[in-house]
């Protein structure tokens, strides 16, 4: 498995995350979601220049230009609510793209709050055969609920390459990916933090992404 940690070098996307993860920063919703999609963006272009390509004949008004464009065809992959801004973020630069989406939720499975089950309930999505597979979701925690998503597009075909993107992951996480995905699936993300509470989220992080986006839920 290859890791891309963004964090490791020096660009505007550090910015974006430095105020996703500000408190203040973080009564905005919409500069809130609007960075999260910004990192997404981000993301896709890096994923991009490792595609493959083929050369185009395109006519202009002037003449014939030779271009060269992707040939992968991509299925951009989410899971509810919180991915979907960052998602979108892929949308676009992948506008041709097929998409998948899945419910996966935690459920804590005691009182304390400290063991947390994942329940996944909804899925659609294109056919996966043969395709590029990007699942995008901000917050690799344990890997529970991106090991259950990715489990559940698998049922709809087998994709040629995996790229699985967040904008904040755990070594815990990444570890869970390890053991539980393809050798050859690449995961990319802004920073990798140092772990996770007795709770499961990552600290110091930025908090519960879907909340931050959309609002508090019952």
């Amino acid at each position: 498995m290859k890791i891309i940690n963004f964090s490791e070098t020096n660009s505007v996307m550090n910015q974006y995350l430095a105020e996703i993860r500000d408190r203040d920063y973080q009564q905005n919703r919409l500069l809130f979601r609007n960075n999260i999609t910004r990192i997404g963006e981000m993301e896709a272009f890096e994923i991009s220049k490792t595609m493959e390509y083929v050369a185009r004949d395109v006519q202009t008004p002037l003449g014939v230009a030779r271009m060269n464009v992707p040939a992968d065809k991509v299925v951009l992959a989410t899971i509810f609510r919180a991915g979907l801004p960052f998602h979108q973020g892929f949308l676009h630069v992948f506008d041709h793209a097929g998409n998948a989406f899945v419910s996966a939720y935690r459920e804590y499975v005691d009182e304390e709050h400290h063991e947390v089950g994942i329940h996944v309930e909804y899925l659609a999505t294109p056919s996966l055969e043969g395709k590029t597979l990007i699942i995008a979701d901000p917050m690799l925690a344990t890997g529970g609920s991106m090991e259950l998503g990715y489990k559940a597009f698998l049922t709809k075909g087998r994709p040629k390459h995996i790229h699985v993107c967040c904008v904040i992951a755990t070594p815990e996480g990444l570890d869970h990916i390890r053991r539980t995905m393809p050798d050859e699936t690449t995961v990319w993300c802004a920073a990798v933090d140092p772990g996770l509470n007795e709770h499961k989220y990552i600290v110091p992080g930025f908090g519960d992404a879907g909340d931050l986006c959309f609002g508090g839920k019952l």
